[in-house]
C-alpha cells in the first residue's frame, strides 16, 4: 500500500493514489510504503529515481551501517519502531527511511500506530510541518511519546502485579499468574529501551551530519532529552521487575516449604509409635497375647498417645501455623 503526503499550509494532506498517474501528477513531501507491491515499488523507481530496499536488506543490514550515503547522494536510514499488538506480544518493526530529492520516502512492513497518529497530528495542527526533514523529526519525537504512554501502561500492570503478589493469600496458580505477567513486562520494558537507543542514533546522526536547520536542530535537542528522560524510568521499571519477581519466587518457596514442614512433623510424630512397635515385637520370649491379654490393647494405646504427644508439643510451640 502506497499513501502519499503533500504540504498544504503547514498540513499533511493525504491523496489518494489507485494508478501510476495518480503518483505522477503528485507533488509528496512524503511517500510511505506499507509492504509496497512490485507495481509500487516500481513506480516510485521510474517517477523519482528512487530504489525502494526489499524486506530482507531493510532486517538484515548491519547495525554499523544503518545510516549511510548512497552514491546518488539519497540519505538511507534504518530505525527500529515499537509495535504493540492486543493478540500477542509487542514487537520492534524497522523502517526504511530514503531522504531524496527533498521528499521523504519511508518503508516498513507493518502499519505502525506511531505514523498513523503523525498523519493524525499534522492535519490538526496547521504550520507545524514545513518541510521532509519535519515530518522525519515528527516521526521520532512521537515515538519517543508512543515509548513514554506504554512506559506507564507497565507500570499500571506492574501495580496490578504487586497488588497480587502481597496479597495475605498467594497461590502457587497466583504465583505462575504473577510470573507471567512479569516476564510480558519486562521483555515489554526492553525492547522500549532497545527502541529508544536506536532513536537517539538516528537523531545525533541527523544533528551530526548538518542536515537540520537550527530549529530543526533544536527539535532534535529536545527529542533527545525526552529520550533522556525515558532512560530513567526503564532502569526503575527493571528495578521493580527483579524485586516482584524475587519476591513471586520467595513466596513459591514458602509454599513449598510448607509442604515440606508437614512430611517433617509427620514422620517425627510418627517416629515413637514405630520405636514402640519395633521394641514390642521383639522384646517378648512368647507371643505376649498368651502370657497378657491386654498386650496388644497397651501397645496400641501407648503408640497413639506417643504419637499424640508430639502433635501437641509443636502446636504449643506454634511449629504448626
Amino acid at each position: 500500500m502506497i499513501n502519499v503526503f503533500v504540504l498544504q499550509n503547514g498540513r499533511l494532506n493525504q491523496v489518494p493514489i489507485d494508478t501510476r498517474a495518480d503518483l505522477e501528477h503528485a507533488d509528496p513531501v512524503w511517500v510511505d510504503l506499507t509492504d509496497p507491491t512490485d507495481d509500487e515499488r516500481t513506480w516510485v523507481k521510474t517517477i523519482y529515481g528512487v530504489t525502494l530496499p526489499g524486506e530482507d536488506e531493510v532486517k538484515d543490514i548491519e547495525a554499523s551501517a544503518r545510516y549511510y550515503e548512497a552514491e546518488n547522494g539519497d540519505l538511507h536510514l534504518r530505525t527500529d519502531f515499537l509495535l504493540e499488538e492486543e493478540d500477542g506480544p509487542s514487537r520492534i518493526v524497522t523502517v526504511a527511511f530514503i531522504l531524496a530529492r527533498k521528499m521523504l520516502f519511508s518503508v516498513h512492513t507493518d502499519d505502525l500506530p506511531v505514523f498513523r497518529l503523525v498523519r493524525m497530528r499534522a492535519r490538526s495542527r496547521p504550520g507545524s510541518i514545513a518541510d521532509y526533514m519535519d515530518v522525519l523529526l515528527d516521526l521520532y519525537a512521537t515515538d519517543a511519546e508512543y515509548s513514554a504512554d506504554a512506559l506507564e501502561g507497565i507500570y499500571q500492570n506492574l501495580e496490578e502485579v504487586s497488588g497480587r503478589v502481597l496479597q495475605e493469600e498467594f497461590t502457587d496458580q497466583d504465583a505462575a499468574s504473577a510470573l507471567n505477567a512479569i516476564a510480558h513486562e519486562e521483555d515489554l520494558n526492553g525492547r522500549i529501551r532497545r527502541n529508544m537507543m536506536d532513536t537517539r542514533r538516528a537523531v545525533s546522526f541527523l544533528m551530526r551530519g548538518r542536515l537540520l536547520n537550527s530549529e530543526q536542530f533544536e527539535e532534535a535537542r529536545q527529542i533527545l532529552r525526552d529520550i533522556e528522560s525515558l532512560d530513567g524510568h526503564t532502569s526503575f521499571l527493571f528495578d521493580k521487575i527483579n524485586f516482584l519477581m524475587d519476591a513471586t519466587v520467595g513466596f513459591i518457596n514458602i509454599n513449598q516449604n510448607k509442604i515440606i514442614k508437614i512430611f517433617s512433623v509427620a514422620s517425627v510424630a510418627f517416629l515413637p509409635p514405630t520405636l514402640i512397635a519395633s521394641i514390642y515385637g521383639m522384646n517378648f520370649k512368647w507371643l505376649p497375647e498368651l502370657e497378657w491379654p491386654l498386650g496388644y490393647p497397651f501397645a496400641l494405646l501407648l503408640m497413639v498417645i506417643s504419637a499424640i504427644a508430639p502433635f501437641w508439643y509443636f502446636r504449643r510451640r506454634g511449629w504448626l501455623k
